[in-house]
């Protein structure tokens, strides 16, 4: 079992930026793949951004595609989704997620076996 905590979501203004973190316990984070997906309410939640175990391997939506950054630190047991230059559409509630899974880019929410909480991420204009 992972237990995963995300963190650092808010309020920030339109060209703001935003730091997530996702803090992995009861097993070590590097043996999974890693992503960050959004919800906003009555739509699917959407896969954001992706990195293999490594983090030698990372995938964007295109609709963050040069805006996001995502991260890892094995030794801290963290990943982490940097978000610059935030539009109101990037509002969505937050979340990241483990898989034990060969990593494929942007692979759907149905592979990944852990999931955290959740974090609110709001953009005014």
């Amino acid at each position: 079992q992972v237990q995963l905590v995300e963190s650092g979501g808010g309020l920030v203004q339109a060209g703001g930026s935003l730091r997530l973190s996702c803090a992995a316990s009861g097993r070590t984070l590097s043996r999974y793949v890693v992503g960050w997906f959004r919800q906003t309410p009555g739509k699917e939640r959407e896969s954001v951004a992706d990195i293999n175990w490594s983090g030698g391997s990372t995938y964007y939506a295109d609709s963050v595609k040069g805006r996001f950054t995502i991260s890892r630190d094995n030794a801290k047991n963290t990943a982490y989704l940097q978000m610059n230059s935030l539009k109101p559409e990037d509002t969505a509630v937050y979340y990241c997620a483990a898989g034990a899974l060969a990593y494929r880019s942007g692979s759907p929410a149905s592979r990944y076996d852990y999931w955290g909480q959740g974090t609110q991420v709001t953009v005014s204009s």
